[in-house]
């Protein structure tokens, strides 16, 4: 008698049979989706990983490139603060530009010529000379000394006018030194020319067209440290002349002088440089305090 058995699988063992036992087929189809679906979350956490790693990538690349940019905004305004400290040093206390307000230095100087006034000029023991053109605050010799008081805004007002922060203003004026101090400056009038320590000054090369050296007649003698100033343009300047009567009697101390005027900068068609004329070299030797440091 013969008996059935159930057909072996491949791998020798019994074939399962029943509706619980899943066929090779399920079983495998089971398997490749559970494996399938492990790769994906293996996939996905190492995109999700490359995307981090790129965002950290792009984040540290932002930094590193607004590093520099940081960088370079210090550097110009530490370049900005140096340029701005240098240029109120120099306004201070070795060059500082002006502007000429009024037609009494023509044809020398004229309305509108910007000025570069050399502050060293006078520094160190040196002192205006004869036929220099210099720049002064004429508060307390050609104006009324204002009373002010004491304190901080007074004191950071004058500062700021040092340094040309703040405008010079209506008492500063430009004239040229005709005496200094000891020196004797007389004039007979229109039809004469000024004379120092009695030597005629021959005025011709800077006087206005037209102009005598004098319409008023005067005979001064300089104290020490105070100057005789003039403007060139004579019948149309308000000089030492115009302040014989008032208690400073004309006379411009050397402690109000900012500079000498030493250069026209503006406007290009007037660049020049304002030099001593020759005509006071005559006065040499005479006398006065000029010939005596």
């Amino acid at each position: 008698m013969s008996t059935h058995e159930p057909p072996a699988d491949r791998d020798g063992c019994p074939a399962p049979t029943g509706a619980d036992s899943p066929t090779r087929s399920a079983v495998v189809s089971a398997g490749d989706s559970a494996d399938r679906s492990a790769d994906r979350v293996a996939a996905d956490a190492a995109d999700a990983g490359e995307r981090a790693a790129g965002t950290a990538g792009d984040a540290g690349i932002a930094e590193d490139a607004e590093e520099p940019a940081r960088s370079r905004s210090r550097d110009l305004l530490l370049l900005t603060g140096v340029c701005l400290v240098v240029l109120l040093l120099v306004n201070a206390f070795v060059a500082r530009p002006f502007s000429v307000p009024s037609a009494s230095m023509e044809n020398s100087l004229r309305p509108g010529d910007r000025l570069i006034v050399n502050k060293l000029s006078y520094a160190f023991g040196g002192h205006p000379e004869r036929g220099d053109v210099v720049v002064f605050d004429g508060t307390g010799s050609f104006l009324r000394k204002p009373v002010e008081r004491d304190g901080f805004w007074t004191g950071l007002r004058s500062f700021g006018r040092d340094v040309g922060l703040v405008p010079a203003g209506d008492t500063v004026y430009v004239k040229r030194v005709i005496g200094v101090g000891g020196d004797r400056v007389t004039s007979a009038g229109p039809g004469h020319p000024i004379t120092v320590n009695g030597v005629p000054v021959d005025e011709s090369a800077y006087l206005a067209p037209g102009d005598e050296p004098s319409a008023v007649a005067f005979d001064v003698v300089v104290p020490a440290g105070k100057l005789w100033v003039m403007g060139d343009h004579r019948t149309a300047s308000r000089d030492s002349r115009d302040h014989l009567g008032e208690p400073g009697g004309g006379f411009v101390p050397e402690g109000r002088v900012i500079g000498r005027a030493a250069w026209v900068v503006y406007p290009v068609g007037h660049w020049s440089s304002l030099d001593r004329p020759a005509a006071f070299a005559a006065t040499g030797g005479t006398g006065g305090h000029g010939d005596q440091r």
